[in-house]
């Protein structure tokens, strides 16, 4: 009808007979035929026309739910186009817009000429070669142009029906599935047009097929469809599509960032879906991923880690809450396949391998948790497995990163849960009231060493944490406090959404006891008698240290982690008390207070990159790029955003996370089982497939460009500081009330702004605009007992610079947009000296940054420095001091990568070279003559790495060269026995040092003293209070000299210009 009616139209009707219409050759359903392709380009075109037109949901009723209900109103669409021409109006119900000008009949009118102008030519010669028609391959191209230049925010592609059509065409197919698959990395938008559209039949039976060259696309677009929409894993099961990802997974020619992708399809196909679970068991799901785990060589840079991740996490979801799989894993060996990941360079990979590990930890039955029931053999091998896990999870304490301390933190929840008979035993025994607070608790530092000497237990418990029952309320949850969270509608997948509040404890005190340690005991009691377990005593040494990691957790510097470890104590019956005693307020204060919005914590930044695939044109073999880009000279690993501002991706299904609200059921059973802590790497690491894949952030030109702006402003700076002549710093051009109770600790002048950054005693930071002479934030680094600040550094000063906050106890944190009022946000905090003597709190520790190798340097009264690698989050080794003093000062070359030196309590000093960390470079006793301890020290200006400058509290300065260790080259006599600070300029040939005396004296390298800042008895008060600290700004002639009365000062040359 439609042919009939276009051929009396148009401008074949005199060239063409009427009659031959009725006699085109082949089958509809054909599409190697005139008549199957004339066919099928109407239903491409007609499903256009409506898919644009209609409402998604009534497109769906009408065009895709049956088939004869489609035909009936393609014919509808086609019968209104010619009843217009006739001035008759069809109906239909329900009503529809009017199609009869939509300009895709343009196109149906034009791919008609073309097929009826064969038509004589094969109706005489029925062996003539049918030539296709140009339609589908010049539409494809049409949507090729959309994808160059279309986006979320413009008129979606309309010929997304017509490539669901070609899909049908071996011959388009390829080109079709790929630029589908570029479709589909622009956004969950876009996937949604896709599954309104009715792909997912489509690329469903497509998985039925064995073309090699489909599978790699196939893979990309169903990972782009269930990173939004998890259901689809009930209909993929349903018709074994899995076994296509398992043997794409096992094959070896694809690339591994693909098979990671096949890994996350797998792993959403058994999220919480039994008969997804059981079905991989019978396709053998778990050999595939452990012998990919085997295969990789952890000493191989090659291995890709986000293969290694999703094989983790893809056997955690597959073994996660069913005890088949996890006696089929255990059987397999997989602990000890997984062990040795968890030591891997990347935390991802690091807390998806704790997550795995931890989800073969069962929760065990009620009867066996409460100890009514089964007995000790139950099970006996999964126990033993499960302690050994656990054993390894204690390593891991001390990790720089919190997502890894998270996932051991949820981990030994489980555990605790669990076992809960035998750790409840373990802490009746030890938390009682009458005694020490783990008195005779294993120390965390034997677990990981052989030497057997046991620390102070005592040392562990929190100072200044012990409980005042006057003024510190017990923490404790009630349903308004759970209702206030919903209300916030804080993000429940994060740890942080749980703010500090203890879940489990009963509402009156009547069944808790109070302990000298700001920790609540509660004992399980029938009819009166306190049930006590005894573990057999091989296990009760791994119960009981288990007992202590939950209690250092519950003090971790990362309040979410702090958060976790509370809740894993309550679980095994001990409420940790939080004091918030004597902490000022002022302004906005950040941690896990309850009642209080917890989206100022946040975590980490890390975000691998996906580059633009050959500038957009896709060539015709497809792949994924890889996600391991070339490591690039500023920090890409403090971009993870592990927090509460990025959403954890929650593939469509309900919210799990920490703050899940109590069930209301008065059993034990699963009222209890909902307290765990839910693990959130799962979901946190599904994001990273929602996001484009296949091409470059737009906003990295603008990083770049800032980049080279700044580049260019720091070489200048170098340029006139190297060059600079004598200068006096005289000209004060700025002075600051801080208003610090406890005096300035720290000061930082920030490169690339006029901006000054203070910290004191108490730990409150606050940052000032010196040229404007106006605060711009103030805000608490954390809310814990106050001990004071020793260090403040600058992250990625190129770039959005992250302000490093060291504490005197050895605690990091590392805040970003904290010079925005009230944005300030944690973007993490680990424990820089723990990892040696867990638990034991310093309060000398020594800190430095080293920008250029991207490490930090820590050292406090142990004897050695450690080096972390904040790229990776990790300790990656120990340098012995060689010395039995402590080290008191401590500065990384910010010129040549890989030098430190130490200066030490006796007055020596030692550098070292991280390539060779077993011996010093040089170790000499520069001050000698009065012992004094080393209070400053760092590498000299300029491009020589053999010189130093150290200063001792005697007042001394010593100037030493490497090469002739054995004196001094030269000495200042300072400051006479009350030298308190000492400022080394990176660039400029200048050095200041402040004392106790209220002076600051700044001296050339030759020793020339340049210029004195005195204190002055003027109208005005003093000019400077004792001076605390100095500071010089990295590429100009500044000075901020910090002091004990809170006030800062900032001194330049009198050629000083402000901007």
């Amino acid at each position: 009808m439609a042919l009939h009616w276009f051929c009396s139209r148009s401008l074949l009707h005199d060239s063409i007979d009427h009659s031959l219409i009725d006699k085109i050759p082949g089958r509809q359903n054909d599409r190697k035929t005139l008549l199957g392709e004339l066919n099928w380009i109407f239903t491409a075109v007609t499903d256009t026309i409506a898919w644009n037109v209609l409402p998604h949901d009534l497109f769906q009723r009408l065009f895709r739910q049956d088939l004869l209900v489609a035909s009936l109103f393609r014919n509808f669409l086609l019968a209104e186009r010619i009843m217009r021409t006739a001035n008759c109006t069809p109906i239909s119900y329900p009503f529809l817009p009017s199609t009869h000008q939509h300009h895709m009949w343009d196109a149906w009118d034009m791919a008609a000429e073309i097929c009826l102008s064969k038509l004589p030519q094969l109706v005489a010669d029925p062996n003539a070669e049918f030539q296709p028609s140009p339609f589908f391959t010049e539409q494809l191209t049409a949507f090729e142009v959309w994808l160059d230049h279309g986006s979320e925010h413009k008129k979606p592609p309309e010929q997304l029906p017509i490539v669901l059509q070609v899909l049908l065409s071996q011959s388009h197919r390829f080109r079709a599935l790929v630029l589908l698959g570029r479709f589909l990395d622009m956004g969950h938008w876009a996937v949604d047009q896709a599954l309104s559209v009715g792909i997912f039949p489509y690329v469903l039976k497509l998985l039925q097929t064995t073309a090699m060259e489909l599978r790699q696309i196939l893979v990309f677009i169903w990972t782009k469809i269930l990173a939004l929409d998890k259901s689809c894993q009930i209909d993929l099961v349903k018709d074994g599509g899995h076994t296509y990802f398992i043997k794409f997974l096992d094959s070896m020619d694809a690339y591994p960032e693909q098979r990671a992708m096949a890994a996350f399809v797998l792993a959403v196909i058994v999220d919480g879906h039994r008969r997804g679970q059981e079905a991989c068991i019978q396709a053998n799901l778990l050999h595939a991923c452990l012998k990919h785990l085997q295969l990789a060589n952890p000493n191989e840079a090659q291995t890709e880690p986000l293969l290694l991740q999703w094989l983790c996490l893809c056997l955690g979801k597959f073994w996660e809450d069913f005890h088949e799989a996890q006696i089929i894993g255990l059987q397999a060996d997989a602990p000890a396949i997984l062990f040795p990941l968890l030591s891997e360079p990347q935390p991802e990979v690091r807390a998806a391998a704790i997550f795995a590990l931890g989800t073969l930890i069962g929760v065990g039955s009620d009867s066996f948790r409460d100890g009514n029931g089964g007995d000790e053999d139950c099970d006996d091998d999964k126990s033993k497995a499960e302690l050994s896990i656990v054993k390894d999870f204690m390593q891991l304490l001390g990790d720089g990163s919190p997502l890894v301390r998270a996932e051991v933190a949820v981990a030994l929840a489980r555990f605790g849960f669990g076992h809960n008979k035998h750790l409840k035993s373990i802490a009746a025994a030890y938390w009682k009231p009458q005694n020490s607070v783990l008195s005779s608790l294993p120390s965390l530092a034997n677990i990981s060493s052989s030497s057997g000497v046991c620390t102070n237990p005592n040392q562990y418990m929190q100072q200044g944490g012990s409980l005042s029952s006057q003024n510190v309320p017990v923490l404790r949850v009630g349903s308004d406090s759970m209702a206030s969270t919903r209300d916030r509608r804080i993000s429940t997948s994060s740890p942080i959404a749980s703010t500090g509040i203890m879940h489990g404890s009963p509402v009156s005190d009547e069944s808790s006891q109070h302990s000298d340690s700001g920790i609540l005991l509660k004992e399980t009691s029938t009819n009166g008698v306190v049930n006590h377990f005894r573990p057999r005593p091989l296990d009760g040494a791994i119960y009981s240290q288990c007992v202590v990691a939950m209690s250092a957790l519950a003090k971790d510097p990362s309040p979410r982690i702090a958060t976790l470890g509370r809740r894993a104590l309550a679980i095994i019956g001990i409420e940790h008390v939080v004091s918030k005693g004597g902490k000022h307020s002022t302004g906005n204060v950040q941690g896990d207070l309850p009642g209080q919005s917890t989206s100022s914590t946040f975590g980490l930044a890390r975000s691998s990159s996906w580059f633009d695939m050959h500038a957009g044109h896709l060539p015709m073999t497809f792949r994924t790029p890889p996600v391991s880009p070339p490591r690039p000279s500023y920090l890409t690993g403090l971009r993870r955003v592990y927090s509460l501002e990025f959403r954890p991706h929650q593939l469509g299904s309900q919210d799990t996370g920490l703050a899940d609200p109590l069930l209301g059921s008065t059993g034990s059973g699963n009222s209890e089982r909902s307290l765990l802590p839910q693990s959130s790497i799962y979901n946190w690491s599904c994001g990273h497939f929602s996001r484009p894949l296949l091409s470059a952030s737009d906003d990295n030109a603008d990083v770049i460009a800032r980049r080279e702006q700044r580049e260019k402003i720091a070489l200048d700076g170098i340029a006139k500081c190297q060059h600079l002549s004598v200068t006096k710093l005289n000209n004060q051009i700025a002075s600051w009330d801080t208003r610090f109770e406890a005096g300035t600790k720290a000061t930082l002048l920030l490169p690339f702004s006029p901006i000054v950054v203070a910290a004191d005693e108490n730990e409150r930071i606050r940052v000032w605009n010196y040229e404007e002479a106006t605060p711009l934030n103030s805000f608490d680094n954390h809310d814990s007992s106050d001990i004071g600040v020793s260090k403040l550094c600058l992250v990625n000063e190129l770039d959005d610079s992250l302000l490093l906050v060291a504490s005197s106890e050895g605690n990091i944190r590392i805040w970003r947009d904290y010079s925005l009022k009230g944005k300030q946000k944690l973007v993490t905090a680990f424990s820089s000296i723990q990892s040696l003597r867990p638990g034991i709190r310093a309060s000398n520790a020594v800190v430095d940054w080293q920008q250029q190798s991207g490490y930090l340097y820590a050292a406090s009264d142990i004897s050695s420095i450690l080096l972390w690698d904040l790229d990776k989050e990790q300790n990656i080794s120990s340098i012995s001091s060689s010395s039995d003093s402590s080290i008191s000062a401590l500065a990384a070359s910010q010129v040549h990568g890989r030098q430190v030196v130490a200066g030490f309590v006796d007055g020596s000093v030692r550098i070292f070279d991280v390539r060779n960390p077993d011996m010093p470079v040089c170790a000499t006793k520069l001050h000698s003559q009065k012992v004094e301890k080393v209070v400053g020290i760092g590498f000299q200006p300029g491009l020589d790495p053999t010189k130093i400058v150290s200063a001792s509290q005697a007042g001394d300065i010593q100037f030493l060269d490497i090469r002739n260790h054995s004196e001094a080259y030269l000495t200042i006599d300072a400051h006479r026995g009350s030298l308190t600070a000492l400022a080394i300029h990176r660039h400029a040939p200048v050095i200041a040092s402040g004392s106790a005396k209220q002076i600051v004296k700044v001296f050339s390298l030759e020793g020339e003293q340049l210029s004195i800042i005195r204190y002055y008895p003027t109208l005005m008060a003093q000019r400077i209070g004792s001076v605390s600290c100095l500071a010089f700004h990295p590429y100009k002639v500044l000075l901020a000299a910090g002091a004990a009365d809170a006030c800062v000062s900032i001194h330049a040359d009198d050629n000083y210009q402000a901007r």
